[in-house]
């Protein structure tokens, strides 16, 4: 596998969240961060939940990819006040560098459903939250009039639909339209939240209002990946982009069982898919994987590609480290190297 685990993982636990009064006491878990590098550091940002079932986001800090200071002043999106429905959680931050700033999206539960809200800052101090995305309908643009695109990979598009979890950026434009990689959420599982088994690109000027285009991937059954959701951010390397994406067995009697795996996609059309690994490159093994407030999951969402050429593709010998959920209670690092999920991809 081209994954291995840091020896001394869980790099964070819920005892490194220190107590901010009245929000932050005890907590129950850390899990799922964002991830990049920033201003000569490493910089998580953390999904913290209480004992009352609670989240809110933290940033921590390290010199290097394993030693982390979490800080202690919660993470305060400006703006999200403004947000008429009911907001109950707002969680699962990727985040990406588009033309020297950085965009966060994040999951929000909300009084209609699961939504993807976009925040954006330039320090990782101060955060601006830009507003809850919504698709257009068919044949509309973010201008409301046709878009006047009849491509055929639109006709295999997944359905617009708001209820929608797993948003990721690419870190450029195309065209000069943003594109992401999102996971519509059209499974109903019997007293479990809504969830998907596709991958689908979307393009918006905007940032708010989206167009889904095509179904990138959609979920395998019988196999490891019945049901998926994206990962970090796809990354540019010259074999295409590549990205790490969740998939969930869901054909065991006793439970689901998350684990990651990974895809190439074509450089110029990230809707075609180059090669994609048959089997997961990481899956629940350690007990903090195994056993927490939800066993059997390791949830990639942030991942730093320690070297990039001048022309911006991540090296092939570059490391690559992969911060995870583990059991949805604490976070777990993967590390590897470029050339090595290219070759996991391929083969």
């Amino acid at each position: 596998m081209p994954l291995s685990r840091y020896l001394n993982n869980p790099v964070l636990t819920r005892e490194d969240i220190p107590t901010i009064l009245p929000h932050l006491s005890d907590v129950t878990s850390v899990f799922n961060p964002g991830a990049v590098f920033h201003d000569g550091r490493f910089k998580l940002l953390l999904r913290v939940q209480t004992r009352g079932r609670r989240t809110h986001l933290l940033m921590a800090e390290g010199l290097d990819w394993v030693r982390f200071q979490v800080s202690d002043r919660l993470v305060e999106l400006q703006g999200l006040e403004q947000v008429s429905d009911e907001v109950y959680h707002v969680y699962d931050p990727r985040i990406t560098r588009i033309e020297h700033r950085y965009y966060i999206m994040v999951a929000m539960d909300t009084a209609s459903g699961c939504r993807l809200g976009v925040a954006r800052t330039d320090d990782f101090v101060t955060f601006d939250f830009l507003g809850v995305t919504e698709h257009l309908g068919a044949g509309e643009s973010e201008d409301r009039t046709s878009s006047g695109q009849d491509d055929e990979k639109s006709s295999d598009a997944i359905a617009a639909s708001n209820d929608v979890r797993n948003g990721v950026l690419f870190p450029e434009r195309f065209s000069g339209k943003y594109l992401r990689l999102e996971r519509p959420n059209t499974v109903q599982p019997t007293g479990a939240p809504p969830t998907g088994r596709h991958i689908v690109l979307s393009e918006s000027t905007d940032l708010l209002h989206w167009r889904p285009m095509a179904t990138v991937m959609s979920g395998r059954d019988h196999y490891w990946d019945e049901l998926i959701g994206s990962g970090p951010p796809p990354v540019k390397t010259r074999a295409g982009w590549l990205h790490v994406y969740h998939g969930i067995a869901t054909h065991f009697g006793s439970t689901n069982i998350y684990q990651a795996g990974a895809v190439l996609l074509d450089l110029e059309d990230p809707a075609r898919v180059l090669a994609r690994t048959r089997d997961n490159i990481l899956e629940p093994r350690r007990p903090y994987e195994l056993m927490g407030q939800v066993p059997n999951v390791v949830f990639p969402s942030g991942w730093i590609v320690e070297n990039h050429d001048d022309a911006g593709f991540a090296d092939l010998a570059s490391r690559v480290f992969l911060y995870y959920g583990a059991a949805d209670t604490c976070i777990g690092l993967a590390i590897c190297r470029v050339r090595d999920l290219i070759a996991a991809c391929q083969a």
